[in-house]
């Protein structure tokens, strides 16, 4: 058993940046060939990653129900997305000092704790509360995760990458889905259904993940991270380019999250149906259709195209708010678009700087989750003060602007195509 653990080790080590032959020869069966403590953390990132979309078919029952607007409503966005950007910035500080199963089982906690409480709440403002506090056990889950699949994993970092991807688009297109069926019976029921599941997951991650997660054996103490550490990261030009066009790109992504529901004219079925063709696919471009797109024509330039057409699919749903289906048709395929550029970003940032990627991907967070902060709130009061289609204008805007931010710094991300292990 040791004999082939070290064989395993030594392969790892001599494959390196270039697991040339290795690497294709397990292009058909990499992925799926996993240890099961990956699969652990895989269906726990499935139900973690239920939170973003599990609230969107009941947007308009909970501002009914709750007596509150949709920019109030909104702030369940808001809030999630806000306090989650700034604990990436610990998430790092506190793996390197409990292990990353720890790290994870409290995010698991902290999830199942404030998703069972907001089900019990009674004001729009205590659940808004309750969603910040589901975004810090989020934090430390989904930073942790990406680490944990890519120490864990046998398929290479490029594979990894895609399994966490997949791991977001099916709890994104699960989540609608759950979020519709249980909220017909009452909006408090998605949040009730997260805790239990939470529960199954803690119980998952506990069975089958090693003690010391991605550690090898023989190796010295995981250095300490420190809470500065991301900010230094972000001494890395590629690092922070790749940061600021999340966060634009954001504002377009949770513009169309938060506010196209309350334009839509359906109910919570209708909704959850509608954001599950979109979550389907984009787990499914995720997986086989960005990979492809990579090795075809790099991973900038894919990223600026699929964020092109993310862009002009946001001004066609600005220009025709009022057209049920254009609105409908608009949200599923910006599915795909999204899939795609999700597992494009996520790979360039682990490619993109010299440091620790779960530093990187800390830096790279804060960035992000700064534009999915913003834009629910703002999203909602722009319809409230001029009309309902200036928000997708502004989001489309915003997402055009990240494309002109990324052919303007070409130079400092085009290595990110060159990277080992891309």
């Amino acid at each position: 058993m040791e004999s082939t653990k070290a064989k395993n080790e030594s392969s790892k080590d001599k494959g390196g940046s270039g697991q040339s032959k290795s690497e294709s020869s397990r292009s058909t069966n990499g992925v799926l060939s996993q240890p099961r403590a990956v699969w652990a953390v895989f269906f726990a990132g499935i139900i973690a990653f239920m939170g973003i979309g599990l609230v969107d078919p009941i947007l308009k029952e909970i501002a009914a129900k709750l007596e509150a607007t949709p920019s109030q409503v909104s702030l369940l966005f808001t809030s999630y997305n806000a306090v989650m950007a700034v604990a990436m910035l610990i998430t790092g500080t506190v793996t390197t000092r409990i292990g990353i199963k720890r790290t994870l089982l409290l995010g698991v906690v902290i999830i199942a704790i404030f998703s069972l409480l907001g089900g019990l709440s009674n004001d729009i403002w205590t659940l808004v509360g309750l969603r910040a506090g589901w975004g810090l056990g989020n934090a430390f889950f989904v930073a942790t995760a990406l680490t944990a699949i890519v120490s864990l994993s046998t398929g290479g970092v490029a594979r990894s990458i895609i399994l966490y991807e997949a791991a977001i688009g099916l709890g994104i297109s699960i989540g609608p889905l759950v979020g519709g069926e249980l909220g017909s019976i009452s909006w408090r029921g998605p949040f009730i259904g997260v805790a239990v599941l939470m529960v199954i997951a803690f119980i998952a991650i506990v069975a089958l993940m090693p003690k010391e997660a991605g550690k090898p054996a023989n190796s010295a103490p995981a250095k300490k991270s420190s809470f500065l550490d991301p900010f230094r990261a972000m001494r890395h030009r590629s690092l922070v380019v790749f940061g600021l066009t999340a966060c634009f790109y954001n504002m377009g992504f949770f513009t169309l999250m938060a506010y196209a529901p309350f334009v839509m004219g359906l109910g919570i079925h209708g909704l959850g149906y509608v954001f599950l063709g979109w979550g389907i696919l984009l787990a499914a471009t995720s997986v086989f259709m960005a990979p492809w797109l990579q090795r075809r024509f790099g991973t900038v330039k894919s990223m600026a195209f699929m964020l092109t057409l993310f862009g002009l699919t946001l001004l066609a749903m600005a220009i025709w708010t009022d057209t049920q289906w254009v609105i409908i048709a608009s949200v599923i395929f910006a599915g795909a678009l999204l899939g795609n550029n999700n597992t494009l970003i996520t790979t360039g940032v682990m490619n993109a700087a010299p440091v620790e990627r779960s530093t990187a991907s800390a830096a790279y967070s804060f960035l992000r989750f700064i534009g999915g902060a913003i834009a629910p709130y703002f999203a909602g009061k722009l319809a409230e003060w001029f009309n309902p289609h200036i928000p997708f204008y502004v989001g489309s805007g915003f997402v055009l602007l990240s494309v002109v931010f990324i052919l303007m710094n070409n130079k400092h991300i085009k290595h990110v195509d060159h990277a080992g292990g891309h």
